[in-house]
This record gives C-alpha cells, sequence and structure tokens, in this order.
C-alpha cells in the first residue's frame, strides 16, 4: 500500500464519521463543477458508467431484519409483592408438561408474615364477638331502662289524678269534719260555761270548777277556730302546693323517659358501630390472611401448559439493554417477566419498518421470511400488525430514529423455527410482470422533477421522467424511457444549477488523470442484496452509490487530489455545494442519508469508546 493511502486510512480513523460524509459529498460537487468548467460547454468525451434500460419482471419490496416469535405465548410473571429471590429454577430449554414446577421463589419472608397475621385475625375476631355481646347487653339495658322510665311517668300521671279525685276532696272533708266536730264542743263547752256561771252565782260550785269550765269553753273555741284556719290553709295553700309538685313530677318522669329513650339510642348506635368496626377490622384482617397464603402460592410457578421452556431475558436482553441471565439466587422485582412459554404451532416474525418505508407497507401485504438459522427456507406470511407509535425503546437510545413495531404472521411453519431466530423479511409491495427500471442511482430530481443523463451520442442530456416505487435498488419508470436506452449511473451532483444554463446542459464526469470504469449493470431485485452489500452505508443505492462507485475505481493519488481541492474550497463553497446536493435529493433520499449519517456516528462514537477502553 502506498505512502498517500496510509496516511488516508489514518486520517479517516481520526475524523469524525459525519465530517467525513460531508467531505465526500463535497469532494463529488467540486469535482462536478471543477470538471464542468474545465470541459468548457460540456462536450462528453470520457467514458461513463451506464444502464441499460430495462423491461422485465420488477419486484417492489421492503427489506427489514428481525425476530422470530410465537404467535401463541404464555408469559409467566412473578406476582409476589417487593423484591423477592429465585431458590429453584427450571433449566432453559427444558420441555415441560402441564402442571410442572417452573420457578420457586423464597418464602421465608412471607411465612412469618402468615403466623403475625394469623393472630392478628384471632384478635380482630375476638374483639368482633366482644362487640357484638356489647351490643345485645346495650339494648337489653336499653329496653330495660325506657320501661322503668315510662312505669315511673305512668305513676307520676296516676298520682296527680289520685290526688285530684281522692285526696285532695278527703282532706277537705276531714278538715270540715274537724271544723263539726270543734263547733259541736264548743257549743257543748259554751252551754256547759253558761250553766256553771248560773251555779256559781247559786253558790253550788266553786270559783275553781267555774274557771275550769271556762278553760274548756276557751279550748274549744280555739279548735273550732284552729279547724277552720286548717281548711283555709288546704284549700288556699297545702292542696295547690301538693298538686304543683304532683304534676311537676309527671314532666320530671316525662322528660327522664324521653332521656332515657335517647340514651338508650345512642347506647345501641354506640355498639353497632363498634360492632360494624370490629367487623370490618376482622374482614380486614382476613383479607390480609388470604392474600399472604395467596402470596406464598404464588412463590411456587407450575406450567399452565405444555411447551417449551424460555426465559424472559434471553428473548429481552439484547442490544444495548442487556439484562442479567435468569438463575437461581438473582433477586427479582413485582411484575417481572421470567419464562415465555411459546407454542410452535404458530409462529410470527417482528421487524423494525423504518418510518421512511411506512408509506409503502399496509397490513395484509405478502412476506417472504428467511431464517438465518434455516439456510434455503422461505417461509410466507402476511403483515398482519402494524403499531401506531414508534418503538420507545429505540427513540430512547435514539431520538432520531424512528421505527415502527410490524408482526408478521407466518402461514407455514414447522418444528425447527424456533422462538428468538434471526431472520429477514421482504415485504412485497408490488410486483409487475414486465415494467421498465432503471438503479435508483441514475435518478436524481431537478427542480424537484425526477431526471436521468440519457446518452445521445458520446453526450448526456437531462431528460425528466416519470416513476413510481422502488426497492432501494431499481426504480419503477412509468413514462419517459424506452428499453434498450442508456442512462448514466451517476448524474453530476451540481446538476439542477447546470439545467438553468443552457450551455451546460450536456456534462461529462472524469476524475482527475483518467475516466471511470464502466459499472457493473445489475439486475432488478434479485440482485439488491449484492448491490446492498457493496455500499458502505447499505442503502441500497440512494445517492451513496453514485459516491461509492466514483471512488470505487480511482487511484489513491486521484483520492488524495480530491481532497486537497475540497480542503483548499471556503467554508461559503463547501456549504452551497452541500445544499445544492440535498436540493437534489428527494424527500426518501433525505431521510435515508440523515439516518445513515446518524448510524454512522454511532458506529463511530462506539468504536471510539471501544478504542478508548
Amino acid at each position: 500500500m502506498s505512502a498517500k493511502n496510509l496516511n488516508w486510512q489514518k486520517m479517516r480513523g481520526r475524523l469524525p464519521v459525519a465530517a467525513i460524509v460531508v467531505i465526500v459529498v463535497g469532494v463529488l460537487g467540486a469535482f462536478a463543477f471543477a470538471m464542468t468548467r474545465t470541459v468548457g460547454l460540456g462536450i462528453a468525451r470520457g467514458a461513463q458508467p451506464t444502464f441499460c434500460v430495462r423491461k422485465g419482471p420488477l419486484t417492489i419490496s421492503v427489506v427489514e431484519s428481525g425476530t422470530i416469535k410465537s404467535l401463541e405465548q404464555v408469559s409467566l410473571k412473578n406476582e409476589v409483592e417487593g423484591q423477592t429471590t429465585i431458590i429453584y429454577l427450571i433449566p432453559e430449554g427444558t420441555r415441560i408438561k402441564k402442571g410442572d414446577l417452573l420457578v420457586e421463589l423464597d418464602a421465608s419472608r412471607l411465612q412469618d408474615d402468615l403466623i403475625q397475621q394469623q393472630i392478628s385475625v384471632d384478635n380482630a375476631e375476638a374483639a368482633f364477638i366482644r362487640a357484638r355481646e356489647n351490643l345485645a347487653v346495650a339494648k337489653n339495658q336499653a329496653e330495660s331502662n325506657i320501661s322503668k322510665a315510662k312505669l315511673d311517668y305512668q305513676f307520676a300521671q296516676e298520682d296527680v289524678t289520685q290526688y285530684v279525685e281522692g285526696l285532695h276532696p278527703q282532706e277537705i272533708k276531714e278538715a270540715e269534719v274537724n271544723i263539726t266536730l270543734a263547733k259541736e264542743e264548743l257549743e257543748r263547752a259554751a252551754e256547759k260555761l253558761k250553766w256553771s256561771e248560773r251555779l256559781y252565782e247559786e253558790k253550788y260550785i266553786s270559783q275553781t270548777e267555774l274557771e275550769a269550765d271556762r278553760l274548756t269553753h276557751n279550748r274549744a273555741q280555739l279548735n273550732h277556730e284552729l279547724a277552720v284556719a286548717s281548711l283555709e290553709l288546704l284549700q288556699e295553700y297545702t292542696s295547690q302546693r301538693k298538686l304543683a309538685e304532683l304534676e311537676s313530677d309527671v314532666e320530671q318522669m316525662q322528660m327522664a323517659l324521653e332521656r332515657v329513650k335517647l340514651q338508650a339510642n345512642a347506647d345501641t348506635v354506640q355498639a353497632e358501630a363498634d360492632l360494624k368496626a370490629k367487623e370490618t377490622e376482622l374482614r380486614q384482617q382476613r383479607s390480609k390472611l388470604e392474600k399472604t397464603e395467596a402470596q406464598i402460592a404464588k412463590t411456587k410457578i407450575f406450567a399452565p401448559r405444555d411447551g417449551l421452556v424460555v426465559y424472559a431475558t434471553s428473548v429481552q436482553g439484547g442490544g444495548r439493554h442487556r439484562m442479567e441471565p435468569l438463575q437461581e439466587g438473582q433477586a427479582i422485582r413485582e411484575r417481572q417477566e421470567l419464562i415465555y412459554l411459546p407454542s410452535a404451532e404458530s409462529m410470527m416474525a417482528e421487524v423494525q419498518v423504518h418510518e421512511s418505508s411506512l408509506e409503502k407497507v399496509r397490513i395484509g401485504l405478502p412476506v417472504r421470511v428467511s431464517v438465518d438459522a434455516l439456510p434455503g427456507q422461505v417461509f410466507k406470511g402476511r403483515v398482519a400488525k402494524i403499531a401506531p407509535l414508534p418503538d420507545a425503546q429505540s427513540a430512547w437510545l435514539n431520538p432520531d430514529l424512528k421505527v415502527y413495531p410490524t408482526e408478521i404472521h407466518l402461514e407455514n411453519t414447522n418444528q425447527e423455527l424456533r422462538t428468538g431466530m434471526n431472520c429477514q423479511a421482504e415485504i412485497i409491495v408490488e410486483q409487475h410482470a414486465d415494467a421498465l427500471y432503471v438503479p435508483v442511482q441514475a435518478v436524481l430530481r431537478i427542480g424537484g422533477e425526477p431526471t436521468v443523463y440519457l446518452r445521445e451520442g458520446n453526450d448526456f442530456a437531462p431528460v425528466p421522467i416519470k416513476i413510481g416505487l422502488d426497492n432501494n435498488s431499481m426504480v419503477h419508470v412509468l413514462a419517459g424511457l424506452e428499453p434498450g436506452q442508456e442512462v448514466m449511473l451517476t448524474p453530476p451532483l451540481d446538476a439542477e444549477a447546470e439545467a438553468q444554463e443552457p450551455q451546460l446542459a450536456v456534462v461529462q464526469m472524469e476524475p482527475p488523470g483518467g475516466t471511470l470504469s464502466p459499472a457493473t449493470q445489475p439486475t432488478p431485485h434479485e440482485e439488491a442484496p449484492q448491490a446492498a452489500e457493496r455500499s458502505p452505508d447499505r442503502d441500497g443505492g440512494r445517492g451513496a452509490d453514485r459516491g461509492g462507485a466514483m471512488f470505487g475505481d480511482m487511484t489513491p493519488e486521484q483520492r488524495e487530489e480530491m481532497r486537497k481541492r475540497f480542503q483548499n474550497m471556503s467554508p461559503e463553497e463547501r456549504e452551497e455545494m452541500t445544499r445544492r446536493r440535498m436540493e437534489n435529493m428527494t424527500p426518501e433520499q433525505r431521510e435515508e442519508s440523515e439516518r445513515r449519517r446518524r448510524e454512522r456516528r454511532s458506529r463511530g462514537d462506539d468504536d471510539r469508546r471501544g478504542g478508548s477502553e
């Protein structure tokens, strides 16, 4: 290898990948610009790589890589709360029967919780029984208190009636009888005193006997006055006071009855509330006990059906999210997927479709799936599901990358097809039995219109055409070309600017110091993978193949000279050249170019990290 070539390789290793892409695009633009100015009015003299327009079978397809998965798959998760540890794990790849033990988790903590919870249940049950008995006692006591209060109230009412209708008239009569008796005694005493005074005057009795009779008369008179006063006192004061007291007792007994009823109701409600609370507590403690028992039961995971054991970490651990392989003694979290039991009866392929291909792919399209582990076998299927949103994990790893998970249901499967195998799916978008086609690198857009450079003698002239879809290698030509016509495989990068100047309508592309050798003409869709492999960017010929064809036939000295020309350009000239290059691309080409740039930058970052390590 020459010294210049070695220097170029070292420089490429130091420059960022993105800068290399800009240099390549700029060099191509500078080279085309210099050559058109050097040639003069664009008379083509050197040999150009060309392609003869062909007519024949053409398949428009989208090829994506993916993974084989089971269409019907049982996912077994850890349903034990919190974090636990695996103490037994069935080996991966084991053929199991329904009911076989797959995983056993550590249940020692749950066993301790079960004992404590059983104690809590017993205490709650005792409290519930006590509350239930207290409610019965409260109801019985309430009934007793209410009955007694009612009886007291009834007695108070009867006392009033008894006094008004019985005792009070009786007291009046007794007072009247006392007055009558006192009056009679007074009359007898007065009559006796009168006779005693007459007998004293006649000297039949002594003075002492007269005074004794007079004293008796006075006593009888006082007794009569006292009896009359007692009757007046009874009528005016004693009876009214007694009646008021009895009526007050009736009111007090009535209010006491109301208080007893309210208190009885409050005691009953309190006892019922306490019983309800204790019942709720008992149900809660029993529920916790049942939950703990269920958690202990979930520490053993049994097979719900026959199948093949596949660890979830084996399926999910690819890419940058490498997961620790599932093993005994490993701590796992709640809801973590542990084991898959795929069914071999129906399989599917899951691929990630880039957003630039979404408009081509639709549900129901036929698919040919090839599996890396089964060379020579092709499985047929159809697109069954396209995710409405891009893959979140891919978007998190690379925000600029938007891919949509797509499921392809396979129609024919066999026992050799297993979950996790790498595959490549070719989604057939269109199939034409007789169609015109040219390579995608031969078409560029001038003023937004697809254009090819058609050979006219020794020169090439831009010809607008009408195109359909492409398969990243060949593009379907709908109008503007005829079979057998030759088109340039490497149209000029600044063709749009030159198309605006009539004197530069005919161009020639020659590298310094020599001409380009004709490129090998590829076949339609069958050789698209080979063309993609030749391209460093694997873009199937979208623009990058034009640069690849030119640089592939250049000597190291020619590359070095083009690099020096690019370095001598001003930043404004480089920016203008890049802008023209982007304007000549279709929206799909721009998106594909941006995707390749991100992938190369990502690979460059990985290489630098690997070198630093």
